[in-house]
């Protein structure tokens, strides 16, 4: 939401009336001076909207407050180009609207276009939050990057590296939505304040690596590629149970960490799911989860996939001591098994681990066979919401 300044106003000031903490709204306003606002800038307010209001005869500025139920000062705000004293019938006003619920909705079809929807959306309405893309998929897609305060301690959080495990991003976006809500309105999270957890960590999100393969999952394939698809998937028009990127690829098998040991396994040719390309990094979205790791020098990373409720945090032997308190505090608040080794290679925390020795984990998030029904999105959240929180607070 936007106003503008007027003689003698403060950040101070702003943060008192909309009840927000004055850190978001520094962030919301890059290049601000707190100590010193221009009058006639325009500053935005985080987690809030405004919307219209049309006067009625006989209303005043004093009345409209109180029927809405904001500030006095906030509406003049809001409405400097108008006379307070003398607000004209059928004259629509703003009205500041303080945002309480969800924009996500996670339980549905989550593909691409949601998910640019609704990041479109949180930014708006979240202007500290910031969002750019790491490089774009085979089909030219981007793929966003979403990061949430400026702290020391660097945290990555991933989902739908496998196309039919797409309700990752689902349940990824939702808890960034409750994690900016309980910014902004100043309530807890399960339990735990957030704004610490703002000031003490930069957030790093990539909420879907591989938007062709999501798209190809729940809305089919492209015209243009749907022959080669078609073959690819071994004749079979149903895509749901494809894991791969578009060019056939697993991403999450294209990392050098025993890629080799991984390739003996697994198939030689492109198709729906497990073949890690000629050789490893050779796809656009894994190459831009490589270099967004290399820049970023993430002091943890979280990829999130689906299914078994459990978590993997070993490789090689190479996980740092502290991994383990780690895993077990996701234990403690999830009730997922922590499993130290399997024997998969070449995945992005293995790689991760492998370079940096810091703590990497893949969390496989609810049961059954993917791609998981809809209908245990409420489920995951709840066992999982624990386990978004304490990649934060470890």
């Amino acid at each position: 939401m936007d106003i503008v300044v007027r003689r003698g106003d403060t950040l101070t000031y702003y943060s008192g009336l909309f009840q927000i903490h004055q850190q978001l709204i520094v962030d919301s306003n890059p290049g601000i001076q707190p100590e010193k606002l221009p009058i006639g800038e325009i500053i935005k307010i985080p987690g809030y909207e405004s919307r219209g209001y049309f006067i009625k005869h006989g209303d005043s500025f004093w009345a409209i407050a109180q029927k809405v139920k904001v500030p006095l000062d906030a509406l003049q705000l809001l409405n400097h180009d108008v006379n307070p004293n003398k607000p004209q019938a059928g004259q629509m006003i703003k009205v500041p609207q303080r945002i309480t619920q969800r924009v996500v909705q996670g339980k549905q079809n989550y593909d691409y276009d949601v998910l640019k929807r609704d990041l479109r959306r949180l930014q708006y309405i979240y202007p500290f939050l910031g969002s750019a893309s790491i490089g774009k998929t085979v089909l030219e897609n981007n793929i966003p990057e979403i990061k949430v305060g400026h702290g020391p301690k660097k945290i990555h959080f991933n989902g739908s590296f496998h196309a039919n495990e797409w309700i990752t991003t689902a349940v990824i976006m939702t808890f960034l939505n409750d994690y900016l809500l309980s910014l902004t309105n100043q309530t807890l999270l399960r339990g735990t304040e957030t704004l610490p957890l703002y000031q003490e960590t930069c957030l790093s999100i990539v909420p879907m690596v591989n938007p062709d393969g999501v798209n190809l999952v729940l809305k089919g394939p492209p015209d243009d590629w749907k022959k080669e698809l078609v073959e690819l998937n071994n004749g079979v028009l149903d895509f749901s149970g494809w894991k791969a990127n578009i060019r056939g690829v697993d991403l999450n098998d294209q990392f050098p960490a025993k890629w080799e040991e991984e390739r003996m396994e697994h198939p030689k040719q492109p198709g729906p799911r497990d073949f890690g390309g000629e050789q490893p990094l050779t796809e656009p979205e894994a190459i831009a989860m490589a270099e967004l790791t290399k820049v970023r020098d993430f002091s943890r990373v979280l990829a999130f996939h689906t299914q078994g409720e459990e978590m993997y945090w070993g490789f090689d032997q190479r996980e740092p001591p502290e991994s383990e308190a780690i895993v077990n505090e996701f234990s403690r608040v999830s009730g997922y098994e922590p499993v130290r080794n399997i024997k998969s290679y070449a995945g992005y925390k293995d790689w991760f681990i492998q370079e940096w020795r810091r703590p990497g984990f893949t969390i496989e998030l609810g049961n059954g066979v993917n791609p998981l029904p809809i209908e245990q999105f409420d489920k995951i959240y709840h066992d999982t919401v624990g386990i978004f929180l304490a990649g934060l607070y470890m």
